[in-house]
């Protein structure tokens, strides 16, 4: 009850609570959507992509975070369903959030990152740990962050890029961003296929029913009303059509075609020291699956999600306090789940404190009321401390959870049985970081620890029914290492970012090993340019995984690299033009990352990048 009246008394009074001492507020706290990754992260490990990273892995989006973050990718083939570890949890333990709203499935619990291109969205952040409260369900090992900003000033950028590579790989983008005092647009269209029929290395075998054909649109407005408010537009839109690649030892005739669609729209008033928004979002999925892709015949799911947040931050002193509600509405139906709705309220208060220059921490609160099941009380606390101009320290700890998914409560053929009683998975983590930064060169340490209790599995009863139960606990713990290196002499310029992950997830049922988590992984990226050239080395090593609880069969594991070379043309009629060349699979490593279904072999791509 305490809980709940601190976080009524935030949301009622804080409107009316007038600064005294005014301060002009930053414009881009206002303009980000997403604040709370911002405001209320201190201590928290976030790696930022920029433009560039995502145009060296032009295509799906799961390119782009493999070769650039320590997320493992389950892919049942390349441009197939592609599921994430993050830390050794699940795939629907990561939430995805746009523009800070948690798109995962409320269907599956997941996102498949092979329905989002990597061009979506001018800023992605990854962020690891635990966000529960922040973000919600599913943000247990980490989340994944699509932000588009705005721009408040007179410029007009376009940017056009163009590629073709074996397999008949096409792709086409073009994203634009204009703006004026008091107006910004931004825009971005996409579209990527291909024929996907590249050989099975050591057989004479290749990857048929593997084509795939994705396109995108992204528009984003916003407008200044006056000195103090702030009205900013979101759409997105994707439309996939693949077929499912067959395996090895078995041919496929599917196909899978959906349709995701997100609108949003938020209203911000801002004052000397406080910020409030309104926000309503209307986010629909949709899917279809062809068994055989010659005929008719499909199962289909649907599910739309409408939700409205309120969210106000104040500060005062050296204290920054934000209270925030929200409240969704969510419908399903389908071929397997009947008509079935939820719904949700959420509350909760973040709190940020800077005591001195060097030390900053935060604690943060969350309750949800669902209409479904009871949901758990979550918190964390995050901080971090400079010990010196070059070192710094972290210490993050927090209660995460998982709600049951529509399929878990209400697939047909499930049976009642345990349905009805279903509990969130529920998560206890801390983190330790260390972090030396110096002109040149940064290095950053993470070890955690994540206990998971009453996760949710599908079993078979004594009749052969399969239900969702919750059965497993599990715990995961490792460390992770990062860094990088950036060197300019004379017009020489060199960078090298390396990574390495030690990942535990242990079953404690059973002391084994879970499924599809290397214990393993490495990456490394380093780039030379010098003039208008830039050439570039991507390296990716994924140690074994399990593929059967009982830790007796393997996947080995594989280094796979790629090779790139840029030269900036002459400038033409205003447009600077780069020339891309890209060798994927460098040394033609023959591999898998799901059992029986091949990844493909060496391959070449070119693309045409233009900026005006």
């Amino acid at each position: 009850m305490k809980l709940i009246f601190s976080i009524g008394l935030v949301l009622f009074l804080a409107p009316f609570i007038q600064a005294q001492d005014e301060q002009v507020i930053v414009l881009d706290e206002v303009i980000l959507s997403d604040i709370k990754l911002l405001q209320f992260s201190d201590g928290v490990k976030t790696r930022v992509l920029n433009d560039s990273v995502a145009l060296r892995n032009q295509g799906t989006f799961t390119d782009n975070l493999r070769n650039n973050s320590l997320l493992y990718f389950k892919e049942y083939g390349y441009g197939m369903t592609s599921t994430v570890s993050f830390r050794g949890t699940g795939a629907s333990q990561t939430a995805v959030v746009w523009n800070g709203i948690n798109i995962n499935s409320p269907m599956s619990g997941q996102t498949d990152f092979n329905t989002m291109l990597s061009q979506g969205s001018n800023e992605v952040t990854i962020r690891s740990g635990g966000g529960s409260t922040q973000y919600g369900t599913g943000a247990i090992g980490g989340s994944v962050h699509l932000n588009t900003t705005l721009r408040f000033n007179k410029h007009s950028d376009h940017q056009l890029s163009t590629g073709y590579g074996a397999f008949n790989t096409r792709s086409l983008f073009y994203n634009a961003s204009l703006g004026a005092e008091k107006d910004a647009f931004k825009i971005g269209v996409g579209h990527y296929a291909s024929e996907n029929d590249f050989k099975y290395l050591g057989t004479d075998v290749r990857n048929e029913n593997g084509a795939f054909g994705n396109s995108s649109i992204d528009v984003s407005y916003g407008r200044l009303l006056g000195k103090s408010n702030i009205m900013k537009v979101y759409h997105q839109t994707f439309f996939g059509d693949r077929n499912f690649s067959g395996t090895l030892t078995a041919p496929s005739n599917d196909n899978y075609r959906d349709l995701n669609s997100r609108s949003l729209v938020e209203w911000t008033n801002f004052g000397a020291k406080k910020v409030q928004r309104v926000k309503a979002a209307y986010l629909y999925e949709r899917y279809r699956y062809y068994p055989n892709r010659l005929q008719d015949d499909f199962s289909f799911g649907k599910a739309s999600t409408f939700l409205v947040n309120y969210d106000y931050k104040y500060r005062f002193n050296k204290f920054v306090i934000n209270g925030i509600s929200e409240l969704q509405q969510i419908n399903a139906d389908g071929s397997s789940i009947l008509e079935e709705n939820r719904t949700l309220f959420s509350g909760i208060l973040l709190v940020s404190h800077a005591p001195t220059d060097r030390l900053r921490y935060g604690l943060n609160l969350r309750k949800d009321w669902i209409s479904s099941y009871d949901s758990p009380f979550v918190f964390s606390f995050n901080s971090r401390y400079a010990i010196s101009d070059t070192y710094e320290v972290s210490l993050l700890g927090s209660k995460n959870f998982r709600a049951p998914t529509f399929n878990d409560l209400y697939w047909e053929g499930a049976g009642a049985t345990g349905n009805n009683t279903l509990a969130p998975e529920t998560a206890l983590q801390g983190e330790v970081g260390q972090r030396i930064t110096f002109k040149n060169i940064h290095v950053q340490l993470n070890g955690y620890f994540i206990a998971s209790s009453d996760l949710i599995q599908w079993r078979p009863d004594l009749s052969g029914v399969w239900s969702p139960v919750n059965v497993k606990d599990a715990k995961q713990y490792g460390f992770e290492i990062e860094s990088g290196w950036k060197k300019r002499v004379l017009g020489h310029q060199i960078s090298l970012n390396a990574t390495y992950a030690f990942t535990k997830s242990i079953d404690t049922s059973t002391d084994k090993q879970l499924l599809y988590v290397p214990i393993h992984t490495a990456r490394a990226n380093i780039a030379y340019a010098f003039g208008k050239w830039t050439t570039y080395v991507q390296a990716l090593f994924n140690g074994y995984v399990y593929t059967t609880t009982d830790n007796q069969q393997d996947l080995p594991g594989y280094i796979v690299g790629n090779w790139g070379l840029e030269y900036d043309l002459p400038t033409v009629w205003g447009a600077a033009t780069t020339m891309a060349f890209k060798l994927n699979n460098l040394a033609n490593t023959r591999y898998q990352n799901v059992a029986f279904r091949p990844m493909p072999n060496r391959h070449i791509y070119f693309q045409l990048n233009f900026k005006f």
